[in-house]
């Protein structure tokens, strides 16, 4: 159920501690933490707490969430030293879009050139 945490959702066990992660931040609803396959020299995740498949599933039923998710990620940014020459916020929706764990997730992606449309 969305919301609720899921035994099989990598994400929400290391939300609980049962998988350690790298943590960079964390608030009352968000965690953030490095990513084991970093693509740019930053690549933090951010990812609300409570579980929801998909980042247009956080925001119809937790806008208060999404929020979070998105306001979490700007202070990575800072926190990383990323808001003077720019960074990229990435939330990818379905396995057609690149998702590969059903958790929604905030890709903080920065410290090379970003390239439009990426490659």
């Amino acid at each position: 159920m969305a919301g609720e945490p899921q035994t099989d959702c990598l994400f929400c066990k290391i939300v609980t501690g049962d998988i350690p992660a790298t943590i960079v931040r964390e608030s009352e609803t968000t965690l953030a933490f490095r990513d084991i396959n970093p693509q740019a020299p930053t690549h933090v995740l951010v990812i609300p707490k409570a579980h929801y498949p998909d980042a247009a599933a956080l925001a119809a039923a937790d806008p208060r969430a999404a929020a979070d998710v998105l306001r979490e990620a700007g202070l990575v940014a800072a926190d990383e030293k990323l808001t003077d020459t720019g960074y990229r916020i990435v939330l990818n929706t379905g396995a057609g879009a690149g998702q590969t764990v059903f958790h929604a997730h905030a890709h903080v992606l920065g410290g090379r050139g970003m390239q439009w449309p990426p490659g």
